[in-house]
């Protein structure tokens, strides 16, 4: 009696690795990519977090009558410090909160309610902007 092999050739063994090469190789640059884009997500994340708690806060400050909430009047309301005084959390060193412009964050100037733009700067100098609501 003959018996039967079963199997794969040589040639159907090397066609699929080559097979298997090309496709790593058109996916890798997508997955080293995805770093930058992760800081940038999570700078984002961040700005999303302080212009949260700025709203969060104001909303506790008006319904309260001034009791409740943080007071947020100062003439350089965009640094950590400020931001840190509202946020639960305080920010990661990794991040700093500044100005948009020079001079642009004064709830000093601005009515009760104001909104001023704040440069959230992280890990690789990745840029994402948040609102920092003034109490008076």
């Amino acid at each position: 009696m003959k018996s039967k092999q079963t199997g794969f050739t040589l040639i159907e063994l090397v066609v699929v690795i080559v097979i298997l090469g090309i496709l790593a190789a058109t996916a890798l640059p997508k997955f080293v990519d995805l770093s930058d884009e992760a800081g940038t997500a999570a700078t984002k994340g961040v700005a999303g977090g302080i212009s949260s708690a700025a709203a969060v806060n104001y909303a506790a400050y008006r319904a309260s009558g001034g009791t409740k909430g943080v007071t947020v009047n100062q003439a350089a309301a965009c640094t950590n410090t400020v931001v840190n005084t509202f946020m639960q959390t305080p920010l990661d060193t990794q991040y700093t909160v500044a100005a948009v412009t020079a001079g642009t964050d004064n709830c000093n100037t601005g009515a009760d309610g104001s909104a001023i733009s704040c440069k959230v700067t992280g890990p690789n100098a990745k840029v994402a902007s948040a609102t920092l609501i003034c109490t008076k």
